[in-house]
């Protein structure tokens, strides 16, 4: 792993581990490929090549809007071997949601299912487009196998971006936060190193590939490890306890890497039933705060404390408990290897005192240099080298970092972030509505629920049903208001500023 790209340190990693299993793709429950690293190399070599005759060049950025499979991750693998930047977008994005995207990522080509071929066209019909039916099995698409395995040569450095990742802003347009090769490989390296993951792990992998947990965090960590990935197609209570029930063998799993509301479905499936995970050493939660009482709730259904940690898709992963020493329920845990951290009064600048609160500030070699084509909102982010997250927390007098609320105001529910003006764009141009406030309160199954408060026009006559109607047309169901009341006018200062925490009081 002494790579300074991904393209490196797959290829090292592959090379060293030809006849092991990398992947194992399960659909709907059942194992439909599996593929060597020696094949994973070889397969990335030949797509790689693809895109290069398809025009991709060096700093190109190639939209992934396709669903969880191996050929995205083959995808992923042969951008990195060409030194183009992947951009990797939620498959079930609407039109609205795309326009937006599509124009900020001035991609060069678009991978898109064929379903959503025409969306692209309709958006920008000059966009390039491959169309990739995943729901076929791997092995039966034969676009790319007839292109040479030998791989072009690129140069490619630390500095030079590999993946762009969206991210929801307080302002309602997604910011893509552009991470460097040297971004990602310290990071992956700081997630072997603190978890020591080897090639002897077979990672359960149950997460969605567009986001930097999934595709980050649990995916290219464990490949540079050379580790075995069981992928499922999609997260499902009774297939992943099935996967994770397996006691011997090669599908026997050792980790596993998930969100808050996917332990709740999971502990929600188990019910009453105890099973037997002593072969799992290690069970991660992160994206979204695991409350304490549910921290227990795991341990008591698994057997062993999860390992809570903290990321962001501008930074990679900041912080984690210790896998050999005390986890602290409730805490993030202590900051990785390389990285800096103050606690800030977000209004003087000055460092508060231990135990007080501030807002969390980060410098080290995992920070994105800052937001595609965004050189306004990049220098609002940064100040003197320090990236501002936007979160308040503090540290105890151990060194465990706690989040205690967020400046910006971003809803975090089941792990997505959701931005509340986003939504509030759309509920607002419903025929009849006036304004409308978007907030997130605490749920017990997703962390937090996306909630609405709308004033009507004098003299309309609307219901709840017809604005969460008209959202799920315009919005990912995620984004959807899962509560809307109707109130007379929204709480707001003496400067006309909309007051948030009042607004969650309604609910």
């Amino acid at each position: 792993m002494g790579g300074a790209s991904l393209k490196d340190c797959f290829i090292e990693s592959a090379l060293n581990r030809k006849k092991n299993q990398a992947l194992t793709f399960l659909r709907n429950g059942e194992i439909e490929t599996e593929i060597s690293y020696l094949e994973l190399n070889q397969e990335s070599n030949r797509l790689a090549n693809t895109f290069y005759d398809l025009g991709v060049q060096k700093g190109d950025r190639v939209i992934l809007f396709i669903g969880k499979s191996l050929i995205f991750v083959i995808a992923h693998l042969a951008l990195q071997k060409i030194g183009g930047v992947a951009v990797p977008l939620n498959p079930g994005f609407k039109k609205s949601e795309m326009e937006y995207l599509l124009q900020d990522a001035d991609a060069k080509l678009v991978l898109s299912e064929p379903e959503k071929e025409n969306l692209i066209k309709e958006i920008d019909p000059n966009l390039a487009t491959l169309a990739i039916d995943t729901q076929k099995p791997y092995q039966k698409l034969d676009f790319f196998r007839a292109a040479a395995q030998e791989l072009t040569e690129v140069e490619i450095n630390p500095d030079d971006p590999g993946l762009i990742v969206y991210t929801s802003g307080t302002t309602g347009k997604p910011k893509g936060a552009i991470l460097t090769q040297r971004n990602l490989v310290h990071d992956a390296k700081n997630i072997i190193h603190i978890w020591e993951i080897t090639e002897s792990d077979v990672i359960c992998h149950a997460l969605p590939l567009f986001h930097v947990h999934g595709l980050c965090f649990a995916l290219q960590t464990s490949l540079m490890a050379g580790s075995h990935v069981l992928m499922l197609d999609q997260f499902s209570p009774q297939s992943v306890i099935e996967v994770l029930s397996r006691k011997q063998g090669a599908y026997a799993c050792t980790v596993f890497m998930a969100v808050p509301s996917m332990y709740a479905k999971l502990m929600d499936y188990l019910g009453d039933k105890m099973l037997d995970f002593d072969h799992m050493r290690l069970w991660t939660s992160g994206s979204a705060p695991l409350l304490a009482q549910d921290f227990e709730k795991i341990k008591k259904a698994f057997g062993k404390e999860p390992v809570e940690r903290e990321g962001m898709s501008e930074t990679g992963m900041n912080f984690s408990n210790p896998l050999r020493s005390k986890r602290k329920p409730g805490s993030i845990g202590l900051p990785l290897p390389g990285l800096d951290v103050r606690i800030v009064d977000p209004d003087t600048g000055v460092d508060v005192q231990p135990g007080q609160t501030g807002e969390i500030w980060l410098k080290g070699p995992a920070v994105a240099p800052g937001y595609w084509r965004k050189p306004e909102e990049t220098a609002k982010a940064f100040e003197q080298g320090w990236f501002r997250t936007g979160d308040l927390g503090r540290i105890d007098q151990d060194g465990y970092y706690y989040l205690t609320d967020r400046i910006k105001h971003i809803i975090i529910s089941g792990g997505e972030n959701i931005s509340p003006k986003e939504v509030e764009g759309v509920i607002n141009q419903v025929e009849g509505v006036a304004e409308s406030s978007v907030v997130g309160v605490p749920d017990e199954k997703w962390g937090e629920k996306v909630v609405a408060a709308v004033i009507t026009k004098s003299g309309a006559s609307l219901d709840a049903d017809e604005i969460q109607a008209y959202c799920k047309k315009h919005l990912h169901n995620w984004k959807c208001p899962k509560e809307i009341v109707f109130i007379k006018e929204l709480p707001r200062n003496t400067m006309g500023k909309v007051l948030k925490e009042e607004v969650k009081k309604i609910f």
